[in-house]
């Protein structure tokens, strides 16, 4: 019995002394230990950080078109390109963030330093708004202007949303990867953790953005400009507390260094050797061995034979499904279908709402009969389209990303939303351009009773649809990578339609 108990003691303490398979480390750098770090304990935490940071965001960004417009004097358009401006660099600051999360920081230092800069930023905004911006007292409502600005006070509001640019933007793609590095997903336990954590990263954030949707933006709309901007900055400050008070039980990846030099180290490889025959198998070719490659932080990734692209596709058809479901490259294809649709149902919307003007109201200026919600569905679809659009890409450019790019991945992704923003600001400005002759006062003015908002919607919808045409081809040449030792059900993931 004696002996038995001490085995037992031996066990109990062998288990609770196992590090981790990923090779992830703790604060000290020391091998991390399971059951002292990550999972959902420091999850959680990262869970509600984003939502609150995100709440933080959404609170300037949602209505920011509103402030330029009602506070800095700027009509529709010019606000509109002004907010696609900013939201596009925003993720353009992603990739400044991801670089030196892998290189040099690590995650844990760049999500801490970035955030600090977007609360500076968000109590920057709230006191130059209630000093000088919002002035008289109460203006930026639908029926107060706010007085002229000196040249002092717009720069200090553009230093100031442009520094919550900046927080914001090298904070996103690393809180996420930061918050999946918490799982290891060599633990076939921790692994399907790790899967669930994006949906629910997903939901934190909609959560947070819902609250700025509502409560934030009554008070703006109803001009209380600088409480709402004070609540953001409340809520940034708190999450930023929140996640540092999570510090002893984060695991972390250990930088790589700069990628830049090792992807031209492969450019140059590639293109010095590109006659010579690739031989049947990796053994042959020149590389480190997995364990000396786990030991720098870093997995193998496995020999593809991608190129070698004619039975596959016929195979892949004749395939089941896979068993973990829909893969992301499908799931990603399927929000792109979705959000034609609802490019489609806004227009439809938009065409009857301005085919049936207010007769009973003789100072609605040319408002609709059409109840407001017939605008539910087409919004209902667009959060559709986002699930499987947002929820994909994060799970796809951290899962195929080498272990020492994987917040460079997550910048990628947000850097393909900021172009999107940027290529939105250029189409407004030329589709106002083109549409505004003569008496036409163009597709999207300043009252968009009087304008065709209906047309942009289904220009986007066809913009939409060749998006999809290009998006179907890349996917269906993809394959997807496997690296050395994850234990995964199927890891093929072959674009199927």
């Amino acid at each position: 019995m004696f002996d038995q108990a001490i085995n037992d003691m031996k066990k109990n303490i062998k288990e609770e002394e196992t590090s981790t398979l990923d090779g992830t480390v703790d604060q000290h750098g020391r091998p991390a230990i399971r059951r002292r770090t990550g999972t959902w304990f420091a999850g959680i935490l990262i869970l509600v950080n984003q939502g609150l940071a995100t709440l933080a965001f959404f609170g300037v960004g949602v209505n920011l078109v509103l402030f330029l417009t009602r506070v800095m004097g700027q009509d529709n358009a010019e606000a509109a390109n002004s907010v696609s401006k900013w939201t596009g660099t925003v993720y353009i600051f992603s990739l400044l963030g991801a670089f030196l999360s892998d290189s040099y920081w690590g995650r844990y230092k760049t999500c801490a330093i970035f955030q600090a800069i977007f609360v500076v930023g968000l109590v920057s905004l709230s006191l130059s708004s209630y000093i000088f911006l919002v002035k008289p007292a109460g203006c930026g409502d639908e029926q107060t202007p706010c007085g002229s600005h000196s040249s002092t006070q717009l720069g200090l509001f553009y230093l100031s949303i442009y520094l919550i640019a900046l927080g914001n933007g090298g904070y996103q793609p690393n809180i996420a990867t930061f918050g999946a590095d918490q799982f290891d997903e060599e633990d076939s336990k921790e692994g399907h953790y790790k899967v669930a954590f994006f949906s629910y990263f997903y939901l934190a954030l909609n959560l947070g953005s819902l609250f700025s949707n509502t409560i934030l933006s009554y008070f703006e709309d109803e001009g209380m400009w600088a409480l709402g901007f004070w609540a953001s900055a409340g809520s940034a400050t708190l999450a930023l507390v929140l996640f540092l008070l999570g510090t002893p039980r984060y695991r972390h990846f250990t930088p790589r260094g700069n990628p830049l030099s090792r992807f031209g180290q492969v450019v140059v490889a590639a293109a010095r050797k590109w006659k010579v025959e690739v031989p049947q198998s990796g053994e042959d070719l020149f590389e480190v061995s997995g364990k000396k490659c786990s030991n720098n932080g870093g997995r193998k990734i496995l020999h593809t034979h991608g190129f070698k692209r004619v039975l596959d596709p016929l195979v892949t058809r004749l395939r089941k499904s896979s068993p973990r479901g829909l893969t992301e490259l499908q799931r990603m294809g399927i929000g792109l279908i979705i959000a034609i649709v609802a490019m489609v149902a806004a227009g439809i919307v938009e065409h009857f709402r301005l085919k049936h003007p207010q007769k009973t109201c003789t100072n609605c200026d040319g408002s609709s009969s059409l109840s407001i919600f017939w605008q539910v569905p087409q919004y209902v679809l667009i959060g559709a389209s986002e699930v499987f659009m947002y929820v994909g890409q994060l799970e796809f450019f951290n899962a195929q990303a080498p272990d020492g790019l994987k917040s460079f991945g997550s910048a990628l992704c947000m850097t393909s939303i900021s172009l999107g923003n940027y290529v939105s600001s250029l189409l407004v400005s030329v589709v106002m351009k083109i549409s505004t002759r003569d008496e036409m006062p163009g597709w999207i003015p300043g009252n968009l009773n009087r304008g065709h908002l209906d047309n942009f919607y289904f220009l986007l919808a066809a913009l939409t649809t060749a998006d999809l045409v290009v998006y179907v081809i890349c996917a269906k040449w993809y394959k997807y990578i496997k690296f050395e030792g994850i234990n995964s059900e199927d890891n093929n993931g072959e674009f199927r339609v």
